[in-house]
């Protein structure tokens, strides 16, 4: 064998080890980072792992069906109120065709019969009242129409108002006065005198309205129930009477079966219901039939949680009636398009949809987006920051250092959280764009995160820009700025990719943690973190997991891919440490 042959067969190892002296000798420092790394079983899953987030999050909402805020909707029956039902305790006035019986009167008319006075004064116009029978009175008043003056047996009259004062009046006012009568009638109107001194007042008598406890409910929408109606109803009621006649209109009134109620039919046919109970709707100017009425009280008295009876449609439905201390309320069935909420997980939404209606998995794939895209964004800044500041500080020391050293000390001593909370209220009250949040999420990040690399790189260059190479640059005339980027610098950078790694677990793990107070990223964006929030609310937390787990889980996992590949490139760069 020659010389030659042997010389090569020296640098051809046999070893398996990475850092046998000979393989050394062929293989470049790249090539033995890399060949650590890849070695590293942790390394290599953490790889995959972070491979696989990022797939997900950029590739998955590409390829997804859905859009990161679109709402699915659903059509579901629900039940709404739909009327309201309670026994009528106040009085119900209904005056005279004509005529008003306004508010003030209404009240002095509750305290006359609270007192038992038959009559009271409003406005200055006398009232007086007549009891037509149980929880009905009717209401007159005096209206003065004349005044008369009498002087040596001769009266003078003088109208009051536009009335006009015929014959027949003056004669039966005279005739009443020299009777001694109080009253006197003509054509059917009932006149009243009241003497004053020397003068007399006439008034003209009449009743005006009617108050009642009774609910007159018609059976077709703005059927006339005036006045003269309603006080004929009431007396034939009073009376016991089964039918009476308003002008040329016969009508019948019969009891309705296990009900206290009334039913006034005209030529056979359902004209009105009279009873206690005030049916109402629940939507202004809506029509009930009086066969939902007559339903409602039927239920009521045979106290039934459910009824049917027919709607506005003409079909029979279903109603529920609950009851509310004395008042009752009456449920419909609607037909109501609503937010798919927390639907399960199924062949549609294979992660069911939150709380809003939306796909979890592609708000998942979009809050992947956020996630990363912050942390990449937050470490890059930290990076920028921290190079620079520590490699000037480490290359020129002195009060240089020192200077850059205590600002490093002020950052890391400012109280992250409590300055994280102030911020987010001040962007939640002037309300700043959502996007805009997020920039400015990062940025703060940024600026609070630095002051550890750039201890590190200060450490680092200090220790390297006394040795040989750094002396030569100096003697050569290389401007400083150079020798700080282009010479130290890439000298730290495998302790940086490290740091950078395992610190791109902790930024998205505050990142989440902020959204999870409500301080980061705002709705319509998705990040892991405002996902998780979710679980504020105790009932979803125990109800619906898919809403907060895969979350969870996704931010577990790829937090932990980064500690491994950081791991990983630690133990790259400097396979000491492991022995």
């Amino acid at each position: 064998m020659s010389t030659s042959d042997k010389k090569t067969d020296e640098h051809i190892s046999t070893s398996q080890a990475l850092d046998d002296e000979q393989r050394v000798k062929v293989l470049s420092p790249g090539q033995l980072v890399a060949k650590r790394f890849l070695r590293n079983k942790l390394a290599i899953v953490g790889v995959l792992i972070l491979v696989t987030m990022f797939l997900f999050s950029f590739l998955g909402g590409v390829v997804s069906p859905y859009g990161e805020s679109q709402v699915f909707r659903k059509t579901e029956s629900t039940w709404k109120d739909y009327a309201g039902a309670t026994y009528n305790e106040k009085w119900i006035f209904q005056a005279k065709e004509g005529q008003e019986f306004p508010s003030a009167a209404q009240q002095k008319f509750i305290l006359a019969t609270n007192q038992e006075s038959g009559s009271f004064e409003a406005e200055g116009i006398s009232y007086s009242l007549t009891k037509g029978g149980e929880d009905f009175w009717l209401i007159s008043s005096d209206t003065p129409i004349a005044s008369v003056l009498t002087l040596k047996g001769k009266s003078t009259y003088k109208a009051i108002g536009d009335v006009e004062l015929t014959e027949a009046v003056k004669e039966s006012y005279e005739k009443a006065v020299a009777a001694e009568e109080n009253s006197f009638e003509v054509d059917g109107v009932t006149y009243s005198v009241t003497k004053s001194g020397r003068e007399t007042t006439i008034s003209r008598s009449g009743e005006l309205a009617l108050a009642t406890k009774k609910v007159f409910s018609e059976a077709v929408q703005d059927t006339a129930m005036d006045f003269d109606f309603q006080k004929a109803a009431l007396q034939a009621i009073e009376a016991g009477e089964g039918s009476f006649t308003v002008g040329e209109a016969a009508y019948e009134a019969k009891a309705l079966e296990e009900k206290d109620a009334l039913e006034i039919t005209r030529d056979g046919e359902s004209f009105a219901t009279v009873s206690r109970l005030l049916v109402s709707p629940q939507t202004p100017g809506s029509f009930l039939s009086l066969k939902f009425k007559e339903a409602v009280e039927q239920a009521i008295a045979e106290n039934a949680a459910t009824f049917t009876a027919v709607n506005e449609a003409g079909e029979e439905e279903t109603y529920q009636l609950q009851a509310k201390n004395t008042q009752y309320v009456v449920r419909s069935q609607k037909e109501t398009v609503v937010n798919d909420t927390y639907a399960s997980p199924s062949g549609t939404h294979w992660l069911g949809t939150d709380g809003n209606g939306m796909d979890m998995l592609t708000r998942l794939m979009y809050g992947g987006r956020i996630s990363l895209m912050i942390g990449f964004v937050v470490i890059i800044i930290e990076c920028v920051i921290g190079v620079i500041l520590g490699g000037v500080s480490g290359y020129f020391g002195g009060w240089v250092d020192t200077v850059l050293m205590r600002v490093v000390d002020v950052v890391i001593c400012i109280p992250a959280m409590p300055l994280y909370i102030i911020i987010g209220s001040v962007m939640d009250y002037y309300q700043i764009d959502p996007r805009l949040r997020i920039y400015a999420l990062c940025v703060i990040l940024g600026l609070l995160g630095w002051p550890s690399i750039a201890r590190m790189v200060r450490g680092q260059i200090l220790s390297l820009r006394e040795q040989e190479f750094m002396i030569a640059t100096e003697a050569t005339g290389v401007r400083v700025s150079r020798r700080i980027f282009r010479h130290l610098v890439p000298n730290v950078i495998p302790q940086l990719i490290v740091i950078a790694t395992m610190g791109l677990g902790d930024v998205i793990l505050t990142e989440a943690t902020l959204s999870f107070l409500g301080i980061g990223v705002k709705f319509p964006y998705a990040s892991w973190g405002n996902i998780v929030n979710a679980v504020n609310d105790v009932y979803v937390l125990t109800n619906y997991w898919f809403v907060w787990i895969p979350a969870g889980f996704l931010i577990l996992i790829t937090v932990l891919g980064f500690n491994f590949v950081g791991d990983g490139l630690r133990d790259a760069f400097d396979p000491k440490m492991k022995r």
